[in-house]
């Protein structure tokens, strides 16, 4: 029988919304939490009762614990890389373990919790194996997650999504900065969009959107990159999105505009809504704020190159 491996992450409890937001981009099929700051709370309000087995009292209310789980298939040292990155870049110290678990049906079981679903106006994001769906009208964009971020489920990629439709024109050329599973590079392809680039640090990841872009009849006018920002990105683009976390947005705004015209648009998400306005004064200095958008707890900020 085939093993998957557990990734056990250990976090200070005060950080765990932000911490599972990010472990929730590595397996798009959900994560295991163990948080035991509120539970005498959580336990009255649920149960209306005060009688709590006495091996949870002991449980240290500090830290918490994020579970996720890799199929065989996948290499657990690009998730840990990956995890390591982001919550470096957020400031949440961090523990990663490791461990094998058996395989009982997971492969397949969470598929049947990722159904189609419309985005914004124009979008209806479709999950491979999902034949029962009607587009009403809308572009289809088909999806394989895999370990690569991107389902269209998380409010980042949602909002970004929204956005885009928006500003994206016919004939434009895209660079999707940290493009995860492409799914960004790909919708702007299926809006109109000339061609796209995608670029991520992960190699998974630029794996995945190679072949999310093949499923979506679209792989002669879309290029993935593995790199670190843009480091290996030329030429210039009319519309620049990023969807990473807040530390490398300020990074990447002060060089992108370089591959951007004087018209350009500047689309950037994956920002927490307690580092917006942080976000907003940074990437100010060199671009003008021309719009912004909230979800649940992110920001999405849309900019133009300063004249």
């Amino acid at each position: 029988m085939a093993q998957w491996t557990e990734i056990k992450i250990s976090i200070d409890s005060k950080d765990i919304d932000k911490a599972s937001d990010i472990a929730n981009m590595v397996v798009p099929y959900g994560i295991y939490i163990e948080d035991y700051s509120e539970l005498e709370e959580q336990v009255m309000e649920i149960a209306h009762i005060d009688l709590i087995d006495e091996d949870l009292l002991k449980k240290n209310r500090n830290e918490a614990f994020i579970h996720i789980y890799l199929e065989p298939d996948v290499n657990p040292a690009e998730a840990l890389a990956f995890l390591s990155e982001r919550y470096n870049a957020e400031g949440i110290e961090h523990k990663l373990d490791t461990s094998a678990t058996m395989d009982e049906d997971w492969r397949n079981n969470w598929k049947k919790f990722f159904n189609p679903t419309p985005v914004g106006e124009k979008i209806l994001i479709r999950p491979t194996w999902r034949d029962d769906y009607d587009p009403e009208g809308r572009v289809v964009l088909n999806i394989d997650p895999g370990l690569a971020f991107g389902t269209g489920n998380h409010e980042t990629t949602r909002l970004c999504l929204e956005t885009i439709e928006k500003y994206v024109k016919s004939g434009d050329t895209v660079l999707d900065v940290g493009c995860g599973s492409g799914i960004l590079a790909i919708a702007s392809l299926l809006l109109g969009a000339q061609s796209a680039v995608g670029v991520d640090i992960d190699e998974v990841a630029v794996r995945t959107a190679v072949e999310n872009a093949e499923l979506n009849g679209v792989s002669t006018k879309f290029t993935a990159i593995v790199g670190d920002l843009t480091d290996k990105v030329e030429g210039k683009y009319n519309l620049v999105v990023a969807n990473i976390v807040a530390d490398a947005i300020i990074s990447l705004s002060k060089g992108v505009r370089q591959f951007m015209n004087p018209d350009s648009v500047y689309i950037m998400s994956g920002i927490i809504d307690t580092r917006g306005e942080e976000v907003a004064e940074a990437v100010g200095r060199d671009f003008n704020i021309i719009a912004r958008y909230e979800d649940n707890g992110w920001v999405c900020l849309v900019a133009k190159i300063k004249e």
